[in-house]
């Protein structure tokens, strides 16, 4: 398959350095490149900074940053990065961009399941995590841990990149036929507007009726490299059905829940979970939204493949409901078939998922 437009597989994604459209300060790692994205690497030093802010068209990035900086943090050993502060770190690679391709980047799905907010910015952003299509210059990683403190280093890798030619977003009428053709969602009657495909949330629970975990404050540190490291009760407080099929979401917790329906992306697509439209509910699900082609494919076993959602209500308390929509995916035509998939053959570790915290908890 090759299109004109499209996201771009891992095999023009390994292209893209040996054009100079792609570089880094230091050999990849041998993982970094995925189906349909790249993982983004913390560079050397860490700023704290006094608040979030927007570099826009007019100061270079680095002029805000000596400003609001408050102080210099070596990652080469690890440092902590303590909740409710908020850091900059400019990131290993740098992007040299044809004219004709975009970028945007997403947390890596650890990330959003630790309660890690990160977004990238870059010289001249007006938005975040959307990279304009000719981009020349380095990027950096806002990066604010809400729940836990976390240990991180140079090499550490929050954040995914997906490197994008064209519009290849499906509409509506595709979607429909692609999903008539490949089973998207597992929905008996698929909701599809908005230009996505609605998940709705499982308050039903598994055997055991578990639907899911609330976050807890005041713990020890979570070093993000370290997998199977931590004991799941020391962090999370499990959530049960109680008889009722719903759950109240209280202002500033932090919940991981999971959606009623198994989601598949075909070998020849790309899927992102949208932010959850304010019309349908005052809370937010999602930081880690990129599914990548292979996610929930049966020939790479993922059958029964569930979309684990990152869950905070807004300002006041919200009841969630067992089946409420909570989120959509969105499809987009990838340029060419991965040379694998996300799945079995990369030792993936949310395939197959259904209710799942992060790789770090035994």
């Amino acid at each position: 398959m090759t299109n004109n437009v499209g996201i771009l597989a891992d095999a023009d994604i390994a292209e893209l350095f040996n054009s100079g459209a792609l570089s880094s300060a230091r050999p990849l790692d041998h993982d970094q490149i995925q189906p349909a994205s790249m993982d983004l690497r913390l560079g050397a030093k860490a700023y704290r900074v006094r608040a979030s802010f927007m570099p826009g068209t007019d100061t270079p990035l680095q002029d805000k940053l000596e400003r609001l900086k408050l102080h210099e943090i070596d990652l080469s050993e690890g440092a902590v990065l303590e909740t409710g502060c908020v850091y900059l770190v400019p990131l290993l690679e740098h992007l040299n961009l044809p004219e004709e391709m975009a970028a945007a980047t997403n947390p890596k799905s650890s990330t959003g399941r630790l309660d890690v907010f990160t977004r990238v910015i870059f010289n001249g952003a007006q938005e975040f995590d959307k990279i304009p299509a000719g981009y020349k210059g380095p990027l950096y990683l806002e990066v604010s841990p809400r729940t836990f403190p976390i240990v991180v280093r140079t090499g550490s890798r929050l954040s995914q990149i997906r490197f994008r030619k064209g519009r290849a977003q499906l509409n509506e009428t595709e979607l429909a036929k692609v999903h008539s053709q490949e089973i998207l969602v597992a929905s008996e009657h698929p909701n599809i507007s908005g230009g996505g495909i609605a998940l709705s949330v499982d308050l039903q629970g598994d055997e055991n009726g578990l639907i899911g975990y609330r976050g807890k404050h005041h713990t020890s540190v979570i070093d993000v490299d370290k997998r199977d490291a931590l004991d799941v009760l020391d962090f999370w407080e499990p959530l049960y059905n109680r008889g009722q099929r719903e759950l109240i979401l209280d202002p500033d917790e932090f919940y991981i829940l999971v959606s009623r329906e198994a989601v598949h992306v075909p070998p020849l697509y790309a899927a992102e979970m949208t932010a959850i439209d304010p019309l349908v509910g005052e809370f937010r699900v999602h930081y880690a939204g990129f599914f990548d082609p292979g996610f929930g494919n049966s020939s790479a076993g993922g059958t029964g493949s569930r979309a684990v959602l990152e869950v905070r209500s807004h300002e006041v308390p919200f009841i969630l409901e067992h089946g409420q929509i909570v989120g959509r995916l969105i499809y987009e035509k990838m340029l060419n078939r991965p040379k694998a998939l996300y799945g079995i053959e990369l030792g993936s570790n949310y395939q197959a998922q259904r209710l799942k915290l992060s790789k770090h908890f035994r």
